[in-house]
C-alpha cells in the first residue's frame, strides 16, 4: 500500500501548509478519489519565494562547481534509495503503470549525476588580443534567479531535469509543478534539502498556473523562464518574458511522424514496436509518435498488425500486476479523446481499432488507431496528447515528407529504412529538433531522454534545449574581460 503524503509549499527551507490558503483536490486517476489537497500559494508566499530565491542565488553563485557537484551527487543516492516509494507515489497520482514509473524514477540519478560532472566543465576560453599586454578572456557566469514550470506526464522526470541544470549552473529556481501530481515532485525535489541545497535556492510553489506564471515573470529579480507544456501555454509566457528582456526555454508541444519506408526488413516487427511505444504512458508524451506514413506496398501488413497489438494491450489500474496502459491523467484528457474520435468519424476516417472509454469509474481509454484520415481532421492537426494514432499510406519520399512537415509543430520525428543513403536524406529532410533512425530512443534505450543529450525542438515546438551541455548553458551568460 502507497501512503500519500502530506502536500505543501517549500519556501526558503520552510514547508508551508494551512493558514487558510486555498487548496486544490488532487485525485486518483484510477478511481476518482480525492487523494489528498495541496495549498495554493498567496501573493505574499510568491513575493516571500522570490526573496529568498534572490537571496540564495547571492549565496549558490559563490558556491564552487566542485562543490555543487557533491551536493547533487547526494541527491542522486537519496533517489536511488528512494526509488520504489517515488514509483508508488507516481503511480498513484498520475496512473501510469507501475513498470513505467520504475523507469521513469530509476533514471532521474543519472540526470543528476551527468550535471554534476558537466557543472564541473563549464569552461570559457582566451582570445589572441591585437595588441601587446592585453588579456581578453570570455567568461559565462549563472544568469540569476530562475522560474520552472512543469507538466503531469513525467512528474519525476521534467521538473527534476529542470532544477538540475539550474542548480548546476549556479542559478537559483522557483518552479511551479503541476498539482495533479504535486506528491511525487515534492518526493523528488525534497533530497535537494536533504542533501545540503542552502536554503531559498530551491523554492516550491502550487495554485492556479495563470496567476503564479504572471506574478513571477512579472518580478525582475526572475531573470530566466523554463516551461514544459503546451504550445499556447508556451506563447503566452513567452510574450510576458519578453516584456523583461528574460531568457526562456520553451519544450512545448509535438506531433511526432513516423515514416515506415517499404525496405524494412519485417513490417509485423516494426508495426509491433510502434504500437507498444505509441501507447507508452497512454500516449500523453511530447515525443510519443502520433502520426505514422507508412508505405503504401506494406501499409495493409503494417496496420494489421498494429492493430492487433493495440486491441490487445489490457488498460487497468496502474498497480494491476496485468496493466499494460493506465488511466489517462485527468477528465479533461478523456474529453479530449472523444472529440478526436468524434471528429474523425466526420471526416471520413476508419477508426479500427478502439475510439471508446473504458467503464464507467477512472478516466480509461481504448488504445485508438485511426487510418486515412484527411489532413483537415482534428487527428492530423493538433498533438493529441493521448492514446489515439493515425495511419496514413504514402507511395513517394517526397510525399512522405510533406506530410511529416505539414504541421506548425517540430519537436521529434522517426523513420525505419534499411538504406544508408535514405536514412540521411529523410533525417536532413524533417523539420524538428530530434530525429530517432530506426529507433524511438532519443539518447539511451530505456531513458525518456539521456541526461547527455540536449533535447528540444524547432518551430512551434519551442526553442532552447533540455539535457546535455546546453541545457546548462541555458542558464548561463557570457560576459567578456578585457584587461590590459
Amino acid at each position: 500500500m502507497t501512503t500519500y503524503s502530506d502536500l505543501y509549499l517549500f519556501i526558503d527551507g520552510e514547508r508551508i501548509q494551512g493558514g487558510g490558503r486555498r487548496e486544490i483536490p488532487v485525485m486518483n486517476p484510477s478511481t476518482e478519489e480525492v487523494l489528498g489537497h495541496v495549498p495554493a500559494a498567496s501573493q505574499d508566499d510568491l513575493e516571500r519565494a522570490l526573496a529568498a530565491a534572490q537571496r540564495g542565488f547571492e549565496v549558490w553563485r559563490k558556491v564552487s562547481a566542485y562543490e555543487r557537484a557533491k551536493i547533487l551527487r547526494r541527491a542522486a543516492e537519496l533517489l536511488r534509495e528512494r526509488k520504489e516509494e517515488i514509483a508508488h507515489l507516481m503511480t498513484l497520482e498520475q496512473g501510469k503503470t507501475l513498470p513505467e514509473s520504475r523507469m521513469e524514477v530509476g533514471n532521474l540519478p543519472d540526470i543528476l549525476d551527468w550535471d554534476a560532472d558537466e557543472g564541473r566543465r563549464i569552461y570559457g576560453r582566451i582570445i589572441p588580443s591585437r595588441a601587446a599586454g592585453q588579456r581578453q578572456l570570455v567568461v559565462r557566469e549563472p544568469i540569476g534567479p530562475v522560474a520552472t514550470f512543469t507538466p503531469w506526464n513525467y512528474p519525476g522526470l521534467i521538473p527534476l531535469r529542470k532544477v538540475s541544470s539550474v542548480l548546476a549552473a549556479g542559478c537559483s529556481c522557483i518552479i511551479k509543478p503541476a498539482e495533479e501530481t504535486a506528491a511525487t515532485t515534492l518526493a523528488v525535489l525534497q533530497v535537494f534539502e536533504e542533501a545540503g541545497l542552502p536554503p531559498g535556492v530551491l523554492n516550491i510553489v502550487f495554485g492556479v498556473p495563470d496567476e503564479i506564471s504572471t506574478y513571477l515573470i512579472a518580478s525582475p529579480i526572475i531573470r530566466a523562464v523554463s516551461f514544459t507544456g503546451s504550445t499556447s501555454v508556451g506563447k503566452h509566457l513567452s510574450e510576458m518574458a519578453a516584456r523583461g528582456i528574460k531568457k526562456c526555454v520553451m519544450e512545448l508541444g509535438g506531433h511526432a511522424p513516423c515514416i515506415v519506408f517499404d525496405d524494412v526488413r519485417d513490417p509485423y516487427k516494426i508495426a509491433e514496436g510502434a504500437a507498444l511505444r505509441k501507447y507508452r504512458n497512454g500516449g500523453q508524451g511530447c515525443v510519443n509518435p502520433s502520426r505514422y506514413f507508412v508505405h503504401e506496398a506494406i501499409f495493409d501488413q503494417f496496420v494489421n498488425r498494429f492493430t492487433e497489438v493495440a486491441a490487445n494491450i489490457v488498460v487497468g489500474d496502474g498497480f494491476a500486476a496485468g496493466s499494460k496502459m493506465g488511466p489517462l491523467a485527468h477528465a479533461r484528457r478523456l474529453d479530449a479523446m472523444q472529440e478526436i474520435a468524434d471528429d474523425s468519424r466526420t471526416h471520413g476516417a476508419h477508426i479500427v481499432a478502439g475510439g471508446k472509454r473504458v467503464g464507467k469509474r477512472g478516466y480509461f481509454w481504448e488504445p485508438t488507431v485511426v487510418t486515412h484520415a484527411p489532413n483537415e481532421a482534428l487527428l492530423m492537426r493538433e498533438e493529441p496528447f493521448g492514446p489515439a494514432v493515425v495511419i496514413n499510406p504514402f507511395s513517394t519520399f517526397e510525399e512522405a515528407v510533406s506530410q511529416a512537415n505539414n504541421t506548425v509543430y517540430g519537436l521529434s520525428a522517426y523513420a525505419f529504412t534499411e538504406s544508408g543513403s535514405r536514412a540521411i536524406a529523410i533525417a536532413d529532410a524533417l523539420e524538428v529538433g530530434m530525429v530517432g533512425i530506426n529507433t524511438y530512443a532519443l539518447g539511451a534505450p530505456d531513458a525518456i531522454g539521456a541526461p547527455e543529450t540536449p533535447f528540444g525542438g524547432v518551430k512551434e515546438s519551442g526553442y532552447g534545449s533540455e539535457g546535455g551541455t546546453e541545457g546548462l548553458l541555458e542558464y548561463m551568460t557570457v560576459k567578456l574581460i578585457s584587461q590590459f
